[in-house]
């Protein structure tokens, strides 16, 4: 395979796209805290750029963006607009406190996308994308371009499109394979002759965006770096819409692994990576698979006897990296009800947990019910704690009390005790099992219309006295929300993650009443 020639260690920016393409995976949408958190150990782990939302789609996507862009200390914050003048407007008041701002803008360049979406010509695309791109670049001096469905765009029209928006003031230029279409020679070939054909090309930086849709989105990110891309957009633990995107941790550890074949760096560090893997998986409550690559339970788990016996042999026989380099370290025993609460700080600066003073307070007091309840605290029972903390700081619904009848004969029955603005209400109900009744018990005094479309369980740690992380999914209409619940009991965890669930409901229904509001 050949490659463009590079210098011995060229730069790879890592674009960040977690809290806006990221969100728009089903289910996923996060709470204006979440997001902040999110973006500060993106900011802190040494990503270049932060696509931090889409300011027009929302006030509390704007307001998220803002916050985020006077917040953020080293990296660049973009927000995302449509060729569309208002969004554009928007998306440049949003990033403009940031000390790095970028607009990034799109339009899209295939076939099938102007016949059927667009709904233009050629002709008229190209003076969209110099008017949008030029009106962008009025706003900020970093201006990103993108043409959507790049892959299935013809390269004589793919390159009129790079050479307007260059000219228009475009200093990135993103070639995205949108429906995860591309193989990775495709992908390759049509940077290589983009930039080879097109004037001015090296006054702009190539970015890859690849989906996951036939599981090529890493191989294809690869293979536009080796067509002359030096920026990737990744998303933490590769979420995203459909299949997914690029997994940035998986970037950063390919290149870091094979810099015998791949002579590039970036900037991340990667011992903080399966930290960032665990804030989004429970801000966007989506469990990582056991077998993903880098961050999955499994990811340096041998159970073969033959590699076990390597393993204790050598390492190296069976890992191409160490746990330590991605931030996996062994998990410790030390925590327990007499800790303190200097040890308890101590114990979250060590797993690179920040938290203010009254979410420490909250947090230590939920350690010490915790510790009364189980023998060991462990590393990972402190994470899905604050994670848990961190998710529902702003729940209106919350639970008091639950107690629940089961067994062989039945009927099974669960009392529950709830808390919101008005106060607190109790409800008994029977259901087909304890989670049927303890659901049950909810509906009641929560009415509401949500179908339950996931309820999953799984452990926190080993042991009896496991915490229990349960993730309930509720669809209402269009829109499904994913929640989750961590608790020593699996049933209390069951009704924390179902009123998690519906409280993001509530939430939306809220802000959704309010745009119409102010709208009218």
């Amino acid at each position: 395979m050949t490659t463009t020639s590079t210098t011995a260690r060229d730069r790879i920016l890592i674009f960040d796209t977690t809290l806006r393409d990221g969100e728009q995976c089903p289910g996923a949408t996060m709470t204006f805290d979440e997001k902040l958190a999110v973006a500060e150990l993106l900011d802190t782990m040494g990503v270049d750029i932060i696509e931090a939302g889409f300011p027009i789609a929302s006030n509390g996507d704007f307001e998220a963006v803002s916050e985020i862009a006077r917040r953020t200390k080293r990296a660049t914050i973009a927000g995302l607009a449509r060729a569309i003048p208002a969004d554009i407007a928007r998306a440049g008041e949003a990033v403009r406190h940031a000390n790095r701002a970028r607009i990034h803008t799109f339009v899209s360049t295939s076939p099938i996308h102007l016949a059927h979406q667009m709904r233009k010509s050629q002709d008229e695309v190209i003076a969209i994308i110099l008017k949008t791109v030029a009106q962008a670049r009025d706003l900020v001096e970093d201006v990103e371009w993108s043409a959507m469905d790049a892959t299935r765009t013809p390269l004589d029209y793919l390159c009129r499109c790079v050479e307007a928006a260059i000219k228009a003031g475009a200093t990135t230029i993103n070639l995205p394979d949108t429906v995860g279409y591309a193989t990775p020679t495709e992908y390759r070939d049509m940077f290589a002759n983009v930039r080879e054909r097109v004037p001015n090309a090296d006054k702009a930086v190539f970015s890859v965006h690849c989906h996951n849709d036939l599981g090529l989105a890493i191989a294809n990110s690869l293979a536009g770096i080796e067509g002359g891309a030096r920026q990737v957009e990744c998303t933490i633990n590769g979420i995203g819409e459909r299949a997914g995107n690029a997994a940035l941790e998986e970037i950063v550890m390919a290149l870091r692994t094979r810099a015998d074949v791949l002579p590039y760096e970036t900037g991340v560090e990667s011992t903080m990576l399966t930290r960032a893997s665990k804030l989004v998986s429970h801000a966007t409550n989506f469990p990582v698979q056991f077998n993903k690559a880098i961050v999955g339970r499994n990811a340096f788990a041998h159970e073969s006897g033959i590699h076990q016996d390597g393993m204790l042999k050598n390492s190296e026989t069976y890992e191409i990296m160490t746990p330590a380099s991605v931030g996996l370290t062994k998990t410790s025993l030390v925590m327990g009800k007499h800790s303190g609460r200097a040890a308890f700080r101590s114990k979250l600066e060590d797993l690179g947990l920040h938290l203010s003073d009254n979410q420490f307070q909250d947090a230590f007091e939920r350690f010490k019910a915790l510790a009364d309840r189980k023998k060991h605290v462990y590393d990972e029972d402190i994470e899905a704690l604050v994670d848990e903390n961190l998710a529902t700081a702003h729940d209106r619904i919350r639970l008091v009390s639950l107690s629940v009848i089961a067994g062989t004969r039945g009927p099974q029955r669960a009392t529950l005790r709830i808390a919101d603005e008005t106060g607190t209400r109790i409800e008994e109900a029977d259901g087909n099992g304890p989670v049927d009744a303890v659901f049950n018990a909810i509906s009641a005094l929560v009415p509401h219309q949500a179908q339950l479309e996931l309820y999953q369980v799984h452990a926190v740690t080993g042991g009896t006295d496991a915490q229990a992380e349960v993730s309930v999914r509720l669809r209402d209409g269009e829109r499904s929300v994913t929640a989750r619940g961590a608790d020593p009991d699996t049933l209390v965890a069951s009704a924390k993650a179902y009123l998690s669930a519906l409280n993001k409901l509530s939430a939306h229904s809220v802000r959704v009443h309010a745009q119409h509001a102010a709208a009218e």
